[in-house]
């Protein structure tokens, strides 16, 4: 048996694997809308995105959403143009999960379709309905 002293924090490569799982429950044509969406994980934003996000501190965003949304015509992809991409922020997301009574899956879920929503412009409510059916 595993005692406290021996358990770590999840890692990038474990909140990688969330990220798959929280997306492969997401509803079908929520995810054939996101065709070429990157999602990347990293312990923390940059200090470019802190500033753009006017970030105090690097615990401050959890997730973000890059590139151009299909409401502002970002289904054709341009030369030079990087694809859409999500990030969320391990250290953030974990000391967030650490001070709430939610799992880390819900969490990490709930992270994910909020970024993927901006793809979308998607209201709070259609996001919390699209969190919904991946329970």
């Amino acid at each position: 048996m595993t005692s406290l002293a021996d358990l770590q924090a999840p890692s990038l490569a474990d909140l990688e694997a969330l990220a798959e799982a929280a997306y492969a429950r997401l509803p079908q044509e929520f995810r054939a809308l996101c065709d070429g969406v990157v999602i990347r994980v990293e312990d923390f934003p940059d200090d470019e995105t802190m500033r753009e996000m006017d970030c105090e501190t690097p615990f401050d965003l959890l997730g973000l959403f890059r590139g151009i949304g299909l409401a502002q015509g970002g289904g054709i992809m341009q030369t030079g143009q990087f694809p859409n991409m999500v990030w969320l922020y391990r250290r953030p997301i974990l000391d967030y999960w650490a001070e709430h009574e939610e799992t880390l899956g819900s969490l990490v879920t709930h992270v994910l379709v909020h970024e993927i929503g901006h793809h979308f412009g998607l209201s709070d409510e259609d996001m919390e309905a699209i969190e919904a059916a991946a329970a």
